[in-house]
This record gives structure tokens, sequence and C-alpha cells, in this order.
């Protein structure tokens, strides 16, 4: 049996469920794991960032903080134009070194234990070249969901420059 990977925080993922926000992108499933969630607020006005990367819809101002806000279609170049409707969401999550940003997702799901032994790596070559950024496969019910590892979202140059986080 392969070893699971390390989750943020120094726990293992050996023998321990995994809990985690699930929220739909499209017709998948993603999550992060719970501990990373700061909260969830609808779609709020965003404020746009001049030359900031293209999957930088901009930024809004949280209880006195700056968020930066990520559209998380373009980020990982997920095909289909997002339509803006009620379900939609911000999924404000924080990383290693305290750095914040918002998600825009198309929905949350819910809230989940993934039994340790239910995750699988994820493919080899078959994810593009954000693979790194998948921690793992996991079946929930009849259904696959993709875990994602928030600390290898972004390198560390694209995260200091989107929060000034280093």
């Amino acid at each position: 049996m392969t070893s699971l990977p390390t989750l943020a925080k120094g726990r293992s993922a050996a023998g321990k469920p995994l809990h985690l926000v699930g929220f739909r992108v499209g017709n998948e499933e993603y999550c992060f794991e719970i501990l990373t969630v700061q909260e969830i607020i609808r779609i709020v006005p965003i404020t746009a960032v001049p030359d900031a990367p293209e999957h930088v819809e901009g930024i809004i101002n949280l209880r006195g903080r700056i968020v930066p806000i990520i559209d998380f279609r373009r980020r990982f170049r997920i095909t289909g134009e997002r339509t803006v409707d009620e379900a939609d969401r911000v999924i404000v999550v924080t990383g290693t070194g305290n750095a914040t940003v918002g998600f825009i997702v198309d929905g949350v799901s819910q809230v989940m234990k993934l039994p340790a032994e239910d995750l699988s790596p994820a493919p080899a070559g078959g994810a593009g070249c954000d693979a790194e950024a998948i921690r793992g496969v996991g079946n929930v019910g009849d259904r696959l969901v993709i875990v994602l590892d928030l600390d290898k979202m972004f390198s560390a140059d694209e995260l200091t420059t989107l929060t000034g986080v280093s």
C-alpha cells in the first residue's frame, strides 16, 4: 500500500479521516481541507487590479483585510464560461504562512469526512501542469472528488505577489 501524503499543519493522513469542504466548478467536485477554509461568502463587489494575472478577478475588503479573488475556472483552465447565479460563492482559504485568497466557485456542496484509505493518488501526467496541486482523488458515495493541496496551488513568488505574504 502506498503511503499517503502528510497533511498541512503536520498531521499524518495515515488512518485518520480527512475533513473536507466540497465545492463545484463546472461538472466537477473539488475539496479543500476544512482547516484551510476561513469562510464561505456570497459574491461581493470585486475591485479590479491593473496588470493582474488573467485568473485574478480582483480584490475585496473582508473586514479590514484585503483578499485577492481568484477565478478558479481561469486559474486551472477549466473550459466553459462561468455564468453568475445565486449559487456562486467565494471560498476564502488560508494556507501556510497566513496567505489568504478567495476562490470564485459555482457552489459549495457539502462538508464531508473521507477515510484516508479512500484517497487515491492523483493520476500521473493526466491532470496537466497543475497536477502537483492535487493531493489525491477520493471516493464519496458514487462520485469522485478531487482533493486539492492549497499550499501547492501557487508558486512562492505568485503567492507573494498576490497576498504580500512571503
